[in-house]
């Protein structure tokens, strides 16, 4: 995992967010909360590490870019999703964040079992989880409605598990899921809406971008 952090680090200070919850990735952000490379260093800049102003194209590709790599999707797959977004009724910016939200591996991130979505998509494909008691490895299996997520039986005791409990207890699990500590599942009781939409990324410009 050590590598993959290193991985998001650079990526949230080119976007200018975390991109991740892990404690390093947020130290690093504030250690660095300038564009890596030598022009993004304010001591070696001329522009005192200052970001460029984007054009409203620049702008539409960095949110596209912030989704992307928040939620680990690959851009045909990213792609996919907007046209899944815009083919449903409803408003197509929000579409496209429920489709992110209920990908499997952040439903297992968002429910407490892994501390960040890297770690999540990774504990997915090694089956860690079911879905409704059927053995799930893809990370981008979108859950519904009264699906259950559940640890298996036999991966309870795995050592990513162990501190689980104590970490559960600093967690907090959005409204769109209930959690059940003491048998290790988490329910989607409804949709992610509104407040419980809103990330780091403007999915309104994303729609824009793709929509050119």
């Amino acid at each position: 995992m050590g590598k993959t952090l290193n991985k998001i680090g650079k990526m949230s200070r080119r976007e200018g967010v975390a991109l991740s919850t892990s404690d390093s990735v947020l130290k690093l952000m504030q250690k660095r909360p300038y564009a890596p490379g030598v022009h993004g260093n304010p001591k070696n800049s001329a522009a005192g590490g200052r970001r460029s102003r984007l054009s409203v194209y620049g702008q539409q590709l960095r949110e596209k870019q912030k989704a992307k790599r928040l939620y680990g999707v690959m851009e045909r797959q990213f792609r996919i999703y907007f046209k899944k977004a815009t083919a449903m009724p409803g408003n197509s910016a929000e579409n496209l964040g429920v489709l992110l939200e209920t990908r499997l591996d952040n439903v297992v991130f968002r429910l407490g079992f892994a501390k960040t979505r890297p770690q999540a998509r990774q504990m997915v494909t090694h089956s860690l989880f079911t879905v409704n008691g059927k053995k799930v490895n893809v990370p981008s299996y979108r859950v519904r409605v009264d699906d259950l997520v559940a640890v298996r039986d036999n991966k309870r005791e795995k050592g990513v598990f162990i501190d689980l409990s104590e970490r559960l207890k600093h967690h907090t699990v959005p409204g769109w899921l209930h959690l059940d500590e003491a048998v290790m599942n988490g329910k989607v009781v409804s949709l992610p809406e509104g407040e419980e939409l809103k990330e780091v990324y403007d999915p309104k410009l994303i729609v824009e971008f793709y929509s050119r």
